[in-house]
């Protein structure tokens, strides 16, 4: 994370190593905020340099804050514009209509699973289009991404950090991967298009939703496009739960999420398989292909309690408590990952996307 001069805050390490990184981060909604709250703490360790970003949704939203706030002012910039950014999006959620009820509240799950309001909008979104429901095409998010970022100084800015938005052609079904030079305010609300929510976004004749139906995120950007040979996935959509989903909402809920995970789950499949043949000496000949170190944040059991609905909730606790959350995990992790990172993968590949 070098703007080409030294950041203003940040863990003092005396003689530490400066360890390079290229960051994955997936989308989800608010649960993005969990993100924010990693990223915080990443920041804060002037030990890491972020090489390139791969994001999809909320995770390109984030990834577009950090690398455009370290643009005005390095480490500082980066996380004062995500909180500016998620502050914002908390006070939007004083006067939405999605609100949890009393007895969300009591559970303590954090869902709109009671709101009446939640309840009619998932309904009517099931029987009538967003074409329908919203002819003009109007995105909320937009006026926001356009106050807070200059899209146009980023992508000409010269800077440090590569990032790649992930999102999904309409037509061809096919994930394109916008690069740095290629970021707008349409790319990054491409990235986060939910079909049933939003108008598919129309960039240069092509219609876009959601990247995460076929990257959450890609990994092939950071492998291809970035020197990094550490690659650390922010995770906020659980691939393990514990309990087997029970009613039809929570079935929902886990086919959606395994959707999200699948093509990011075959990709490192493959990836992993690259990487053991590459240990192993069995890939013979001239080759561009070199080890790449996987490490994982997450916090799978807190989040798998979030349902679907969870993502809507804009309030201010439920966003502040995802933050929270991030921040003390990502802490943890670096606690007891740093010294992998350079040196050896962290997380068990075989078991986890095997």
């Amino acid at each position: 994370m070098d703007t080409g001069s030294e950041p203003k805050t940040g863990t003092t390490t005396g003689s530490a190593p400066l360890r390079t990184v290229s960051l994955a981060l997936q989308g989800g909604g608010v649960h993005g905020a969990f993100t924010w709250g990693v990223l915080d703490r990443l920041l804060e360790d002037n030990r890491l340099r972020i090489d390139g970003i791969s994001a999809t949704s909320a995770g390109a939203m984030n990834g577009a804050m950090l690398v455009y706030g370290m643009l005005l002012d390095g480490r500082d910039g980066a996380r004062a514009l995500l909180r500016e950014f998620w502050e914002r999006i908390a006070e939007s959620g004083r006067h939405s209509i999605f609100q949890p009820t009393l007895l969300d509240r009591w559970t303590g799950n954090h869902n709109l699973d009671h709101s009446p309001a939640y309840q009619f909008f998932d309904m009517l979104t099931r029987v009538m289009s967003p074409y329908q429901l919203n002819p003009s095409g109007a995105h909320p998010l937009r006026p926001l991404l356009e106050e807070l970022i200059n899209f146009e100084r980023l992508r000409h800015a010269s800077s440090s950090i590569k990032l790649h938005v992930c999102t999904t052609n309409v037509r061809t079904g096919k994930i394109r991967v916008f690069k740095p030079k290629e970021i707008t305010v349409d790319t990054l609300l491409a990235s986060a298009c939910l079909p049933h929510l939003f108008q598919a976004v129309e960039i240069d004749g092509e219609h876009y939703w959601d990247g995460g139906f076929m990257g959450n995120p890609a990994m092939f950007p950071l492998i291809y496009n970035c020197k990094a040979s550490d690659i650390i996935l922010i995770e906020i959509n659980p691939i393990v739960i514990e309990n087997i989903p029970d009613n039809a909402r929570a079935i929902i809920d886990r086919m959606n999420t395994i959707s999200f995970n699948a093509t990011m789950m075959r990709e490192m499949r493959a990836i992993a398989l690259v990487t053991r043949l590459l240990e192993q000496h069995r890939l013979t000949g001239r080759s561009n292909l070199r080890s790449i170190y996987f490490h994982m944040i997450h916090a799978e059991k807190e989040m798998a309690q979030y349902g679907a609905s969870s993502k809507m909730n804009l309030s201010h606790d439920f966003i502040e408590l995802l933050f929270q959350l991030g921040r003390t995990t990502a802490d943890t992790w670096l606690e007891n990952n740093f010294r992998q990172i350079g040196v050896s993968t962290s997380i068990d590949l075989q078991k986890l996307f095997f």
